[in-house]
């Protein structure tokens, strides 16, 4: 077992931290809204600590789970930071999901001080993170990433080292463009059944069988079914992911023309309120046209 840090507690980052906590892990955790680390504290037996920094100190590995790139920056680097806490050998496996930019940055930073960097970001939602289920894809140094993988293994289903740094997130960006013409496409077939008077949930449970199936139809159709979309990943959170996978196809050359529409269509859904509604929420823009 090992002497764990545990930055972000989140919808994402409280039950992972949890459960390092079940596994045997010892956990220190910190959080930029201070009663929430303390409640976290209470509920599992860990500690918790005023700044990354002293969360950090004594810790073989650090976890992150934050916002973006500058709450990225922000946990990792200053005085404060958790950077400043960390000793020659140990390592810092970033769950959260920003730009492979600042990530060979906050990597080029740590290797600096003798310190290992994984890019691990996650895919599973909050329902993967509750039940220690998520999909795990990383980037970094092989030798930081094995010492690494027993402790990630807590709360992951499967993790996975894809290359060197930013590979990880590079693998998320594929992630978040299948999602997002997955659930454009149910979207569209579950607002043509409703235009057409087909009962969605007959039509769902025969097309889920066949080719049309896919994790987003069997877990989110009965909720677009009934118009709730308090179920998981936020809108603004996607809209800054595909920000993301767009400005960097962009670079690498590659073109993503559903994936720029589909942007669009949740700057829609943000227009009508719906900035913390789940993604799944696209069902609502077609609605509201009519």
């Amino acid at each position: 077992m090992a002497k764990v840090a545990f930055l972000g507690l989140g919808v994402m980052g409280y039950p992972m931290a949890g459960h390092l906590s079940k596994a045997g892990h010892e956990v220190t955790v910190y959080n930029r809204t201070a009663s929430k680390a303390e409640a976290w504290a209470s509920e599992f037996g860990g500690s918790h600590a005023a700044t990354p920094k002293a969360a950090a100190d004594g810790a073989e590995f650090v976890m992150s789970c934050v916002g973006n790139d500058d709450d990225l920056r922000s946990v990792c680097l200053g005085d404060d930071g958790a950077f400043a806490g960390m000793s020659d050998g140990t390592a810092f496996v970033d769950h959260t999901t920003v730009s492979a930019k600042v990530t060979r940055e906050l990597y080029a930073a740590a290797s600096d001080q003798g310190i290992g960097f994984v890019d691990a970001p996650i895919s599973g939602g909050q329902a993967g993170a509750e039940n220690g289920v998520l999909s795990v894809m990383c980037g970094g140094d092989e030798d930081v990433f094995a010492r690494a993988e027993p402790v990630i293994d807590a709360y992951a289903r499967i993790c996975r080292r894809i290359g060197d740094s930013g590979a990880g997130q590079m693998t998320k960006m594929c992630n978040q463009i299948a999602i997002a013409g997955l659930v454009q496409g149910l979207s569209e077939a579950l607002h043509f059944a409703e235009k057409a008077g087909l009962d969605g949930r007959a039509v769902v449970e025969v097309i889920s069988q066949g080719a049309a199936g896919s994790w987003q139809m069997s877990n989110r159709y009965e909720t677009m079914i009934d118009d709730e979309f308090n179920h998981g990943f936020a809108v603004d959170w996607m809209r800054k992911d595909l920000g993301i996978c767009l400005d960097t196809a962009d670079e690498v050359g590659a073109s993503l023309p559903v994936t720029a529409l589909v942007d669009q269509f949740y700057k829609d859904v943000q227009k009508l309120g719906g900035g913390r509604w789940d993604t799944s929420s696209l069902i609502k823009r077609l609605r509201a046209m009519g």
